[in-house]
């Protein structure tokens, strides 16, 4: 499916695929508007978020990038600069992993490159906080605003401890493209596993950012832009 999609700018195309149950439009805020002066900015809401319509997440990463793919060649785009957080870094991957000739540069962060022993005990605090986000009104709300599919689908799904795509994750160690992994060293997890990847390619690069945690580019938005125009012009 051809994604919503919010493009401004001109210049090389550099694409933002945002967290889960935000848009395109609600995540990497800072960021676009820097790189709307220089770039071709790229804000699609992924398959069942905002605009992009659909009850369909079975093989919800291939069917994103799939997605994204089309996207892209309706747009007339041929190589991108992509860069994701959380649910937009896995479809990121995978998008790589299926149509690596697009990418001149991967910029990701939010994700747990490996699985950590005590998955289980973090997956059982995730949805216990999803279930936080189901019962409170004002949240629910918010989203039945946001998304013109049932955002609830994403949290039914999650429920599953087997939802993340760890093996898909593992391969970013393959990479001949420049990467970038950015983390925040609040979440130990994330940044013993970008330190271990990055040890077995020199294509990939790390950035420890403080002061921050899973979301990065909220957390510390100019530090996280400065590192990341910094790599994509030196990614050239």
């Amino acid at each position: 499916m051809i994604l919503h999609t919010n493009v401004t700018g001109n210049g090389e195309p550099i694409v933002f695929l945002h967290t889960g149950l935000q848009t395109g439009l609600t995540d990497f805020i800072f960021q676009r508007e820097y790189f709307g002066n220089t770039y071709q900015v790229i804000s699609p809401d992924l398959r069942g978020h905002g605009q992009s319509k659909t009850n369909n997440i079975q093989n919800f990463f291939e069917d994103s990038a799939k997605d994204l793919s089309e996207t892209l060649a309706h747009l007339n785009i041929k190589n991108v600069h992509l860069v994701g957080c959380s649910l937009g870094a896995l479809v990121a991957i995978k998008f790589a992993l299926m149509f690596p000739e697009i990418i001149s540069t991967l910029s990701i962060s939010g994700i747990t490159p490996l699985k950590p022993e005590n998955w289980l005990e973090l997956h059982e605090q995730d949805v216990k906080g999803q279930a936080e986000v189901l019962n409170s009104k004002e949240i629910a709300g918010y989203f039945d605003q946001l998304h013109t599919s049932d955002w609830r689908q994403f949290i039914y799904s999650g429920k599953d401890e087997n939802w993340y795509p760890f093996e898909d994750v593992a391969k970013i160690s393959g990479f001949t493209f420049p990467t970038l992994f950015m983390v925040g060293e609040d979440k130990a997890h994330e940044t013993i596993g970008a330190t271990i990847l990055s040890n077995r390619n020199k294509n990939i690069h790390i950035a420890i950012v403080p002061f921050a945690g899973h979301l990065v580019h909220t957390d510390q938005p100019q530090v996280y832009t400065n590192i990341l125009e910094t790599f994509i012009n030196k990614g050239h």
